[in-house]
């Protein structure tokens, strides 16, 4: 049964840093592109960053390119997002996506196949 399972949301204040999870159950992340989504209430989902299966390419969306990072540990199935900064307009649900096919690359579109349930990030000023 493939699982994506968010984690490591809460409340936190502006300029604050925190660390998402998303742990991969049911297919071994190997070279499966993956990546973060956001949504605040009333907008369209963002895309967040995206990293491919090897590793070295990243994107990034332009409201966070600087402030987040994002990573993924192969052996442990789970990847990582990075924030630092943070403002009150980052306040949304997160959630993180993956690819069926594989590839080095990755982009912020409508090309991943599972999504996992979200995790709320609130930041307050």
């Amino acid at each position: 049964q493939l699982q994506l399972v968010e984690s490591g949301g809460g409340l936190v204040q502006a300029g604050d840093s925190v660390r998402l999870s998303c742990k991969v159950s049911g297919l071994t992340l190997g070279n499966h592109a993956i990546g973060w989504f956001r949504q605040a209430p009333g907008k369209e989902r963002e895309g967040v960053s995206c990293i491919g299966g090897s590793g070295v390419n990243s994107v990034y969306g332009g409201s966070v390119k600087g402030r987040f990072t994002i990573s993924r540990d192969n052996v442990k199935n789970t990847v990582f997002l990075q924030m630092s900064n943070l403002e009150p307009e980052d306040t949304a649900v997160y959630y993180c996506a993956l690819e069926e096919v594989t590839s080095i690359y990755c982009e912020l579109g409508d090309e991943y196949d599972y999504w996992g349930q979200g995790t709320q990030v609130t930041i307050s000023s």
